[in-house]
């Protein structure tokens, strides 16, 4: 009985042993545990790609918002980063875009991966079995030790000591200055309420700005040949340097002439234009007469406004009125001369009288006596 149960052992260890060579022992971690999340049925994998995994181990938990869903199944190395391997509930429900960093539960407690949804991008598709997590979304969150060596170097040699002496040297530099210092903060808001306010027309001035280098950019063809040619007209200019000089003292010459000419004949023209200003005035009353009458200089004799009823078509009207008789050829042709009224005489002698116009030595008939006898008592 006992040669069997030494059997039974024996072939138990050796069994045990043969599991344990071929399954690359690597400890009682190694070996899924019982009763752990992740393990059910349903249950699925993802894989993550980690930049660093620390030191966590297989079965360390995975957790969303502090709550356990799963355990790390394997760790793998992939070239220059991790592999980690995971096992979820198959109840829980993350996006495809979903988060993973390691972190540490308390101060001195174990490693576990949180998963969680992004922050800088909404959620994308699902998480499922198979999935993998790229390396742009695992991380690592600060361990204890790193903590402490950040806060050993601020305490030490990270210049807080000094915060003190700074203290001391503002408090220095600002004693005695409190008036001051007060005026310029109430500066210093004045300048930020005034410039609050002008915030649109400075967002105007920006946009002009921002049309106007539009506008300049699209002519960059046209400025750079505009540069192009700057230094020859630059060059012309160089050339005809004496030139322009000369021009410039002939100018200035020519200013000092006509100042000294307008000085000495200021008072003359003064009074000229004094002088002409009735004349000015009488021409501006004249203004609608005169524009009326230089409508008929172009078509004299005619008026312009008539032309239309002396001409039609290709053909024009014309009427005219002759008079011949010896009473109008005297005052036309001999009034003013001794022999004014002779023709006027000679046709009374012929015994016309009707239509005329006597001239201007006729005497009047109803004075003519009086006039004899007034010359006869002045005699």
């Amino acid at each position: 009985m006992r040669y069997k149960k030494r059997l039974a052992a024996m072939a138990m260890i050796g069994g045990v042993t043969l599991v344990a060579s071929g399954c690359q022992w690597e400890g009682p971690n190694s070996l899924p545990l019982p009763g752990t999340a992740g393990g059910g049925s349903g249950s699925y994998t993802v894989k993550i790609e980690m930049p660093n995994v620390m030191s966590i181990q297989r079965n360390s938990r995975v957790r969303v918002n502090d709550v356990t869903v799963g355990n790390v199944a394997d760790v793998q190395l992939a070239g220059w980063h991790a592999v980690v391997t995971v096992t979820l509930n198959h109840d829980v429900h993350l996006p495809a875009n979903v988060t993973a960093k390691i972190g540490q539960t308390s101060l001195l407690g174990s490693l576990h991966i949180e998963l969680a949804n992004p922050l800088s991008e909404p959620p994308v598709g699902e998480l499922k079995n198979g999935s993998v997590i790229p390396m742009d979304h695992a991380s690592t969150y600060p361990t204890t030790e790193q903590t402490l060596a950040s806060l050993s170097t601020v305490l030490n040699g990270g210049g807080l000591a000094r915060i003190q002496e700074i203290s001391n040297q503002t408090n220095a530099a600002l004693s005695g200055h409190e008036k001051e210092v007060r005026d310029l903060l109430a500066q210093t808001r004045t300048f930020s309420s005034d410039l609050n306010a002008q915030s649109d027309d400075i967002i105007t001035a920006a946009t002009g700005l921002d049309r106007l280098a539009d506008t300049v950019g699209k002519q960059n063809d046209v400025l750079a040949g505009a540069l192009d040619r700057i230094p020859g007209a630059l060059s012309v200019l160089a050339e005809q340097r004496q030139q322009l000089t000369d021009t410039v003292e002939a100018l200035g010459g020519f200013a000092d002439s006509a100042d000294r000419v307008v000085t000495a004949s200021s008072e003359d023209v003064q009074q000229n234009l004094r002088d002409i200003e009735p004349v000015m005035r009488e021409l501006a009353n004249a203004g609608p007469d005169l524009t009326g009458a230089l409508g008929l200089l172009p078509t004299y004799p005619w008026p312009l406004a008539n032309i239309p009823k002396f001409f039609r078509g290709d053909a024009g009207n014309l009427s005219g009125t002759v008079d011949l008789t010896l009473g109008r050829l005297g005052r036309g042709l001999l009034q003013g001369t001794p022999l004014e009224g002779v023709l006027e005489n000679a046709e009374t002698s012929l015994g016309r009288t009707v239509d005329r116009i006597p001239a201007l030595s006729t005497k009047n008939p109803l004075t003519a006596g009086l006039d004899s006898v007034v010359e006869r008592g002045g005699k």
